[in-house]
């Protein structure tokens, strides 16, 4: 689904990528790395704001080519100091149990791009964040994303889907060292998917061509499969059986709000086949198993 945010800016043109830095804040994050990559395998100049710059990761995304800045969502300044000529920006703020807290590093986000007169900020929020979910930490995204809007911010809204990657982090709701795949979603109910690197590359797109994103909020999915048949190509992949098994509220540890959405058919709303069309590579499950997703849920299980 594809809806407009508002904008103060008129009809922007394709930048000059040699001399205008674009900041990924969040980097060392599944989002923000992917972007990272995504950006400087297009020629972008990438500045990555980073709590710790001695980091692996970091040392990694430097090795690429990016510029590591220290910094954080509770240092302003830092921020303020990072979009110093910065043509843009993208940022994602990770999911907190503290929505406020969320809502103040989105603020400061916006606040910070705002003064550095960033000509395009590109945000990543979630996928139902304007639906009136009652989840807290997708009503504070949309928060987020009004106060990008109240500012007139020249800004691209991403709302990505559940990860493909999830499945093979237990914690997020991955397949568990027994070989099941545990979660909320009724067994025969589709499910919308995104894979993590189609992010990076839809803030890339973003970036390259912001006469037509700026201005736009769109959810992102790249699939859309039942847990049953997820499960049956995960099976598939690996040579092995993995099955599925909705669980109750209270297994998962998430409030009434949190499992009713969850529960419910239509969660996600994506167009995937336009979403295609904008990016032809994007990839289903089956291609993001191909490329590397069975061996993460391999070494999972075999760890």
């Amino acid at each position: 689904m594809t809806t407009p945010v508002e904008r103060s800016t008129s009809s922007a043109t394709a930048p000059n990528r040699a001399d205008k830095p674009i900041v990924v804040i969040g980097a060392t994050g599944q989002q923000g790395g992917a972007t990272a990559a995504r950006l400087l395998a297009d020629g972008w100049p990438v500045r990555v704001l980073v709590r710790d710059p001695a980091a692996a990761a970091v040392r990694d995304l430097a090795a690429a080519g990016a510029e590591p800045l220290r910094g954080d969502f509770d240092d302003l300044d830092s921020l303020k100091a990072a979009m110093a000529g910065a043509h843009g920006v993208f940022a994602v703020t990770p999911n907190d149990l503290d929505s406020e807290r969320e809502i103040r590093h989105g603020r400061h986000l916006a606040d910070a791009a705002a003064g550095a007169n960033v000509a395009h900020l590109v945000f990543s929020s979630v996928g139902g964040a304007d639906r009136d979910t009652g989840i807290s930490f997708w009503e504070s995204k949309w928060a987020i994303e009004r106060h990008i809007a109240d500012l007139g911010l020249p800004a691209t809204v991403l709302r990505p889907v559940r990860f493909m990657e999830n499945h093979a982090i237990p914690m997020l709701g991955g397949i568990s060292a027994d070989g099941v795949l545990r979660h909320l979603f009724a067994p025969d109910v589709p499910v919308q998917l995104i894979a993590v690197t189609d992010i990076g590359a839809f803030a890339a797109l973003a970036f390259a061509d912001p006469d037509t994103y700026l201005g736009q909020a769109i959810e992102l999915a790249g699939d859309e499969l039942t847990p049953d048949a997820t499960v049956r190509l995960i099976s598939q992949r690996l040579g092995r059986q993995i099955t599925y098994q909705q669980v109750a509220t209270k297994e998962m540890n998430v409030d009434e709000d949190t499992a009713r959405v969850y529960t419910s058919n239509g969660l996600w709303r994506a167009d995937i086949p336009a979403l295609r069309r904008r990016h032809p590579d994007l990839l289903n499950f089956p291609a993001w198993l191909d490329r590397g997703g069975a061996d993460a849920i391999a070494a999972l299980l075999a760890a």
